[in-house]
């Protein structure tokens, strides 16, 4: 049978109204965008840009000027330097007025001149590592606290342009050919996902554990769910520096304890050997983020209808079977999401595992590489490169992953 139902068509009413939620969401969408797409936007910039921590800062003449001397030598002093080693500056001037008391009392040498208290120079195109000094002899007429303090109030105007290695159209792949080169990189992605999936898997399975164990109504149920959030809520640089000293193989209360019970021979560097430190990183990982989610979990669990749980009794059903029956699929829809979640956060972790070692004795994990590279060798270019890297990697896992829970949903 034809359905001869004509479409729906919006009136002019449906329009403003959409025009009106445009517009009232456009400053959340613009701020949105400001937040989360510019700065992306500007790590991808700056990954083709070879870029130092030094050129940060823009190439610019830097002038600095004092009062030197007294009686016949005094002399007011410009010193004009380039502020980069290497790139050139075009059309440097400079420019400034003596204050009153001061008086010249002779020629200035070099590219400037002096037309009364008027002092002007044009050094024109100046050299990477410039720095020169410019003396303007001169007498002092008057109250000599009064012209200095006027001298040091007033400020020479400099101009000139440099290179901005940030805005010009030099680009380089250098940064992504020096994140790929050997195997460094490799071996770098493998100790991540170690971390990352072994961390997440841990901290949802202690999660689900501990939810499990505080479903049930007990007293002093609501004291041990605060203790159980004690990981998670305690400041990190405090429990990282408590595991590091609890591990120490000097004088650590752990190594004490497995020596005096002839566990261990001799003391053990939990956080300095391979493959402990990076397996120790992971259980800190495990213990510090179980927290969250157990408190998901929990808030599931107990939103599951009992009824369920009543007639699986009545069936004979073992603790086991409710569980793996009955819980685990009501159970799925939070699992994946803070699987998704816990990935990510600890994908680009980086203070517990800097805290804890470092990135030392096998640790060294791709966000601490961005730190290494950005700050430890002042090539920000690399560490943009390495971020750039950190982000198409997480990309492709969330498509990935939503790909196979929409399979997952399909079936």
């Amino acid at each position: 049978m034809t359905d001869l139902t004509p479409p729906t068509r919006r009136g002019p009413l449906a329009k403003r109204e959409a025009r009106l939620a445009w517009g009232l969401l456009a400053p959340t969408l613009l701020s949105v965008s400001l937040v989360v797409i510019v700065p992306l936007l500007a790590i991808f910039w700056i990954s083709f840009k070879p870029v130092e921590l030094a050129d940060l800062r823009p190439t610019a003449p830097i002038v600095r000027e004092s009062l030197r001397g007294e009686g016949d030598d005094m002399r007011v002093e410009y010193r004009l330097r380039n502020s980069s080693r290497t790139d050139p500056i075009a059309g440097v001037t400079l420019s400034d007025t003596l204050p009153e008391g001061l008086v010249p009392t002779g020629e200035v040498e070099g590219a400037c001149s002096l037309d009364g208290q008027r002092l002007t120079c044009d050094f024109g195109d100046i050299e990477g590592g410039f720095n020169e000094r410019i003396r303007v002899p001169v007498t002092l007429e008057g109250d000599a606290e009064a012209v200095e303090a006027a001298a040091e109030a007033s400020e020479p105007v400099v101009t000139g342009k440099g290179r901005n290695v940030l805005t010009d159209a030099t680009f380089t792949l250098d940064n992504f050919r020096m994140v790929f080169d050997g195997g460094e990189f490799w071996s770098v992605l493998g100790i991540t996902l170690f971390y990352a999936v072994f961390g997440t898997i841990g901290a949802l399975v202690v999660g689900l554990f501990a939810a499990m164990l505080l479903d049930k109504s007990f007293r002093g149920q609501g004291i041990l769910r605060g203790l159980y959030l004690f990981p998670y809520v305690a400041p990190v640089i405090a429990v990282a520096f408590t595991w590091v000293t609890l591990f120490d193989p000097f004088s650590g209360s752990a190594n004490a304890l497995l020596v005096q019970m002839g566990v261990s021979s001799q003391a053990i560097n939990f956080f300095g050997e391979r493959p402990l430190a990076l397996i120790m990183v992971t259980l800190f990982e495990i213990w510090r983020y179980f927290p969250l989610s157990f408190l998901f979990i929990l808030a599931r669990m107990q939103s599951i209808d009992t009824d369920m749980y009543e007639a699986a009794d009545m069936d004979g059903a073992s603790p086991f079977q409710k569980f793996w029956y009955l819980s685990l699929p009501q159970l799925l829809g939070i699992l994946s999401v803070l699987f998704l979640l816990r990935f990510i956060w600890t994908f680009n972790k980086f203070d517990d595992i800097f805290l804890l070692t470092g990135g030392n004795a096998g640790t060294r994990t791709l966000t601490v590489n961005v730190y290494e590279q950005a700050f430890a060798l002042s090539n920000i270019g690399a560490g943009a490169a390495v971020a750039v890297v950190v982000f198409l990697c997480l990309l492709i896992f969330s498509i990935l992953f939503f790909k196979t829970m929409s399979r997952e949903e399909g079936l």
